[in-house]
């Protein structure tokens, strides 16, 4: 998801979303003075936000991101059954204009047992170790392109060509996206392996 895009709530708007949001948060409770949530539409779900929930006094800082309408929420637990279920009982709204952001949003927000697919639309998104000779990272962002929505076929499935790091490795792959928002991955094309990158369930 794209941070530019997010909106900083107000302290009084804030303080009645982590009121009503703290049940839902299994034992994490942030309180009103020290929380601040930004928010952005999603276009997918109709008149839904995402909440980016942050208690920035505390080491390690806490976070948590939630779907609401303020009756309706998702807390995202970075599993694929819960976005499903979600999807299943809205339903989730698709078309052309929106593929490409729920795609984004689907591998932001989903963590399999062994890590996530990270989308890398340039060379800057990359989270090095440390930074590669520029040879090398010129290299590496000349094989990478921004998504791209190749066609929506008679199921009304879309084809998206995309560039995703897993581990240590640079893949471009072909990712399937149903009426449904189920997404599948399909024909991987290795393009770079054995990065320096930082391990992202690690994160180091």
């Amino acid at each position: 998801m794209n941070q530019e895009i997010y909106k900083k709530l107000g302290s009084k708007e804030a303080g009645v979303i982590v009121n009503r949001l703290n049940p839902l948060f299994d034992g994490t409770q942030f309180s009103e003075k020290e929380t601040i949530i930004l928010a952005q539409n999603l276009s997918f779900y109709p008149g839904f936000r995402l909440l980016e929930i942050s208690n920035q006094s505390l080491t390690p800082e806490i976070k948590r991101f939630v779907v609401t309408n303020d009756e309706r929420d998702l807390v995202l637990n970075f599993s694929n059954e819960s976005i499903y279920e979600f999807n299943q009982s809205l339903p989730i709204t698709l078309n052309e204009n929106n593929a490409q952001d729920y795609l984004r949003f689907f591998f932001n927000f989903v963590r399999g047992r062994y890590g996530r697919f990270l989308i890398v639309e340039n060379v800057d998104a990359i989270a090095w170790k440390d930074d590669p000779p520029p040879a090398a990272r010129k290299a590496v962002g000349e094989l990478i392109s921004p998504v791209e929505l190749e066609k929506v076929d008679e199921k009304g499935t879309y084809h998206l060509r995309v560039c995703m790091i897993f581990k240590d490795s640079l893949f471009r792959s072909l990712v399937k996206i149903q009426p449904n928002g189920f997404v599948s991955i399909h024909d991987e094309e290795l393009l770079v392996e054995d990065m320096p990158v930082l391990d992202d369930t690690l994160g180091q």
